[in-house]
């Protein structure tokens, strides 16, 4: 009997502003007691993940002395040390001081924009030190709630001119380090510039260095836009810009709720592990996620490691899935394996595609049978298959 039970080689990655989340919100103050980052480092891994994540303001607080800051990384280097978790990816916090309330990069207000860049530049040296190779940028506060008070062709030639800084700084410094760009619709903005997966693949093919900069989707951030995650999920790889993913949970069009892994859409969860796992994904499986308010710090690691669980058990059920000789029989009468032939066969030309006929009378009453295929994957779901 599986236990599902997590090992580093599942490359499960926290942040450490999710469990270290105290649980504050627009009418709430904080129910929890702050976490240091060694000590999320050490619970994170006794419960079988495989590293690390964090914003600047995570791990030092601002306004922390030199030597404070330095006590703070030599105990989270230890911890590191102590348990093998790794620090897979790093970000800069450029939403939650007053200075950023019109945003980091495209903040209207030039001084502004120039401390964001520095204070990502700072941070991009912490995070090599700490062997981080992905380096995501979520630009929180970079949109507007009015469209007279943001000039959004200015706001983009500022994003790209960050972009292109900091990717010249990398490239002057010989880091192995590559950005991924985070989307999210709206919230704290009212619209968010780089909304969806699909505008940020567009930004990407402006830069100077496209080939730097890839995307960092997250579930709730898609679906809050009515959107299909795996889609935006499956174009990415198509792209080859999947550089790092969030998995939460979400239901429907709403605030951002991140909840743990698998406790929003059930079934889109499902085929996202089904499409990581098939395509080959080797990045972390990172967990952006928000213990609820209702918990205690003892409900905040049973919902971390129910994220990991919930994972596993959606990656059997999803290799089930794939094995069932119906669901074999149920693809091939759906046509599935028939979408990877070449429309145009590799020695013909438009005028044999154009010098053929089609039965439309009986090709219209043609069925897919996308209903029983659906129902073999929702019964292998729900684990009775």
């Amino acid at each position: 009997m599986n236990d599902y039970r997590p090992v580093p080689e599942d490359r499960f990655t926290f942040g450490l502003w999710t469990v270290g989340w105290r649980g504050v919100n627009t009418f709430g103050d904080p129910v929890r007691p702050p976490l240091d980052g060694a000590e999320a480092v050490r619970r994170l891994a006794d419960l079988g993940a495989y590293g690390v994540t964090f914003h600047d303001d995570d791990l030092v607080p601002p306004g922390t002395s030199p030597d404070g800051r330095e006590a703070i990384l030599d105990r989270f280097r230890r911890a590191l040390d102590d348990t093998g978790l790794k620090v897979p990816m790093v970000t800069t916090n450029l939403f939650t001081h007053p200075v950023f309330r019109d945003g980091g990069f495209t903040s209207n207000s030039r001084d502004v924009r120039r401390y964001a860049i520095r204070k990502v530049a700072r941070n991009i040296d912490l995070a090599v030190s700490f062997g981080a190779t992905t380096y995501v940028c979520w630009g929180g506060q970079d949109g507007a709630e009015s469209e007279a008070g943001k000039d959004q062709a200015a706001a983009l030639d500022r994003l790209r001119e960050a972009f292109d800084i900091l990717c010249g700084y990398v490239r002057d410094q010989g880091y192995d380090l590559r950005f991924a760009i985070e989307p999210k619709p709206n919230e704290p903005r009212g619209d968010v510039l780089l909304p969806t997966v699909g505008h940020a693949l567009a930004f990407i093919r402006e830069l100077e260095h496209p080939e730097m900069v890839g995307v960092n989707p997250e579930v709730g951030h898609e679906q809050m836009a009515g959107l299909n995650f795996a889609h935006g999920v499956a174009q990415a790889l198509w792209a080859g810009k999947l550089f790092h993913i969030d998995l939460n949970g979400q239901r429907g069009v709403k605030y951002d709720q991140d909840l743990r892994f698998g406790a929003g859409d059930l079934k889109e969860a499902f085929f996202l592990v089904d499409l990581l796992e098939r395509a080959g994904y080797e990045g972390p499986r990172h967990f952006d996620f928000k213990p609820p308010r209702t918990e205690d710090m003892s409900g905040v690691w049973e919902s971390a490691a129910a994220c990991m669980r919930n994972y596993l058990i959606l990656r059997e059920r999803a290799a089930a899935f794939r094995a069932d000789p119906e669901v074999v029989e149920a693809l091939a009468a759906a046509r599935v394996p028939e979408l990877s032939r070449s429309t145009l066969g590799g020695d013909e030309t438009l005028a044999d595609l154009m010098a053929e006929e089609i039965d439309l009378a009986a090709v219209g009453e043609r069925g897919y049978h996308f209903e029983r295929l659906d129902q073999l994957a929702l019964e292998h779901l729900m684990g009775v298959r």
